[in-house]
């Protein structure tokens, strides 16, 4: 299992899901859910090798291994700790 650090709230989640739900149930805004609009942002403060690679809609908004959409993430494994 794998644990998403949001604002000091842990979550578990299986490794290799998407953040998204998670994310959407911590409070994180989300609008289109496709990677286009950019209101699901987040800050990767703490594990970012741990999370899947940007993908064109992440690169195509100019997201960074910093700054992700967390409707386009995966946690591969180990420890994400982000805020928003």
């Amino acid at each position: 299992m794998a644990k998403l650090i949001i604002d000091d709230e842990e979550f578990e989640i299986a490794d290799g899901s998407r953040i998204d739900s998670v994310c959407e149930d911590a409070g994180i805004p989300f609008s289109c859910n496709t990677g286009v609009c950019g209101t699901c942002q987040i800050e990767v403060l703490e594990g970012s090798t741990n999370l899947d690679e940007l993908n064109d809609e992440e690169q195509e908004l100019g997201m960074t291994t910093i700054n992700r959409l967390s409707c386009q993430c995966s946690i591969k494994n180990g420890t994400v700790k982000i805020t928003y």
